[in-house]
């Protein structure tokens, strides 16, 4: 698809406002999850939401073995939650963040087609002044079955085939100090060769917590080379930021994006891959 006609398409139902989620909340197969902190979903949360914080729940091998094991694993704990194959799933963080944006992305790799995240939040949700909840019982646990979508998980192997690929970008949305290697992470620091970066951070609007505007995000991507007719790999340093990456991406119907689960954790520890940019 050419850039005209993507942006001719209407962007995808992919955010959902506070105000969409509360005139929701009583349908059956509606599953609300909180990607927060355990600490601060106990301290009040959206009425009817499961928890479940993904951060550290991360794979740092994208061999087939492991990604597959990994795969099964994030399957199970949403179903633990109570989460159907037949539900509307809509996470939220704190903002839109890399947590929320994170499981949005695994629901879509899991081959779940009807998956939201709340624009703003638990920020957006409070400032609406909307019920809070800080009682409730614990989900029935569910069979989540899935059919896992290889073409929106990049891999070790994946992103070695995308180097200098001229029918490929590799978006780095890392800070600039990571980029570079002056922030180190892992064994060695730097980039991936070819890659161009994004910070993640500039993504959203800081004051309100919500994506940018779909012109601005269409602008930002575009002026680094990302354009709609490539496929886009995007990492961070394990799979977060560049979630929020792909969801930013997904929201301009970008049709071929990647996020690289691995990221620099099984990059930047490895001896045997290519580094740019970094001290090694």
């Amino acid at each position: 698809m050419t850039t005209e006609s993507i942006a001719a398409v209407s962007p995808p139902d992919l955010l959902w406002t506070a105000e969409n989620l509360a005139q929701s909340l009583t349908r059956a197969d509606l599953a609300i999850i909180d990607t927060r902190p355990a600490e601060l979903f106990a301290s009040g949360r959206i009425p009817g939401a499961r928890h479940f914080d993904p951060y550290f729940v991360n794979c740092d091998d994208t061999s087939e073995a492991p990604l597959a094991s990994f795969t099964r694993m994030w399957a199970n704990l949403l179903g633990w939650r109570g989460v159907r194959p037949s539900d509307t799933i809509v996470f939220y963080g704190d903002f839109t963040d890399m947590c929320a944006a994170r499981c949005f992305w695994f629901a879509e790799y899991l081959g779940h087609t009807n998956v939201h995240v709340l624009d703003g939040g638990m920020r957006a949700w409070s400032k609406a002044g909307l019920p809070i909840e800080r009682t409730s019982s614990p989900p029935k646990p569910a069979k989540f079955t899935f059919n896992a979508v290889p073409s929106r998980v990049a891999t070790r192997a994946s992103i070695l085939a995308a180097i200098d690929h001229p029918e490929c970008v590799i978006l780095d949305n890392k800070s600039a100090a990571e980029f570079s290697g002056e922030d180190r992470r892992a064994k060695h620091g730097g980039a991936i060769p070819s890659a161009r970066h994004c910070d993640w951070e500039r993504l959203y609007d800081h004051e309100t917590g919500r994506m940018k505007p779909l012109d601005e995000l269409r602008v930002l991507f575009e002026t680094i080379g990302a354009s709609p007719d490539k496929e886009i790999s995007v990492y961070c340093n394990t799979g977060y930021r560049s979630a929020h990456a792909y969801l930013a991406l997904r929201l301009l119907n970008y049709p071929r994006i990647r996020n690289y689960v691995g990221s620099w954790q099984e990059w930047g520890n490895r001896d045997d891959l290519p580094i740019s940019r970094g001290n090694t």
